[in-house]
């Protein structure tokens, strides 16, 4: 779902990067006032499950693979702001370092997955884990990829990306089964981390180490296994910029591995620089 350089038009990346940069701003603003230093651990280990499942593609349709973006995900677990944040440093890391998304089109990428998708995520998770949590939890994961590929689909035309009605409709199709498997998959990892430690969902004590190290390990397992099962076939977005996989396994591997240490640093760090600003 990452948008490349080169499909964005000069207007709407540079709008979108304007508009990305005072709300990350604010985002951080927010997480600084919401996130206890207890959960900093929990922001790295977090982002690095996500970015491990972001490299593994499962099918969709014909030639078209999708996988977890986890905007919902984080939400739920992290709550909005802080998911902003690990999302963000998620993004970054793959533009700049992997080449995963463009550069200039990082703006339009963060506000796509980083805040509107967030956001959309963790809205029917509030309003309705009363009602159904299970279902509260699906649709938060459903409904941010919607919206994130609505919002993605929306730019490339605006850009001038030719889309016919047909390549239109296959596209929304595709994004919406990627968006029922993300809800699906939404729901078995809170699951799965609830049983791991109850408390550790929005709970005011900290994470165990054990569950952070299971969570940590999961993720270390996804990049080394998952990436050789996973569908080599490019996803939604990938597909209609003519954007394909190009490493082969060892190459998504080692990077995969080395992306973990780095997300991990990457958000332990700014968790700790929040602390520090929240704390002066």
């Amino acid at each position: 779902m990452h948008i490349p350089d080169g499909f964005l038009s000069t207007p709407v990346w540079g709008t979108l990067d304007l508009v990305s940069a005072p709300a990350v701003a604010w985002v951080a603003r927010r997480a600084q006032r919401d996130t206890q230093d207890h959960r900093i651990p929990l922001l790295g280990v977090m982002g690095a499950f996500v970015f491990a499942a972001q490299m593994i593609n499962f099918p969709v349709g014909p030639g078209t693979s999708g996988h977890l973006v986890g905007g919902a995900l984080l939400a739920i677990v992290l709550g909005p702001a802080a998911a902003s944040l690990v999302m963000v440093a998620i993004l970054a890391l793959q533009a700049l370092i992997f080449q995963d998304g463009g550069v200039l089109a990082l703006g339009a990428n963060v506000f796509n997955m980083a805040l509107a998708g967030v956001a959309a995520g963790y809205l029917p998770y509030r309003l309705w884990e009363g009602a159904s949590r299970s279902g509260a939890i699906f649709a938060a994961g459903a409904f941010s990829v919607i919206t994130s590929a609505c919002l993605a689909l929306g730019q490339l035309m605006i850009s001038g990306v030719p889309m016919a009605g047909g390549v239109l409709w296959a596209s929304l199709a595709l994004f919406l089964a990627s968006a029922l498997m993300e809800g699906a998959i939404t729901v078995a990892a809170v699951r799965a981390i609830e049983r791991l430690n109850p408390a550790w969902i929005g709970g005011p004590r900290p994470a165990s180490s054990r569950a952070l190290a299971a969570v940590a390990m999961t993720a270390l397992v996804m990049v080394v296994v998952g990436t050789l099962v996973a569908s080599a076939a490019p996803d939604g977005i990938q597909r209609l910029t003519e954007q394909g996989l190009a490493a082969d396994w060892s190459q998504r591997t080692v990077g995969g591995v080395a992306g973990l240490g780095l997300i991990v640093a990457l958000c332990y760090l700014g968790g700790k620089l929040i602390s520090r600003r929240r704390s002066a």
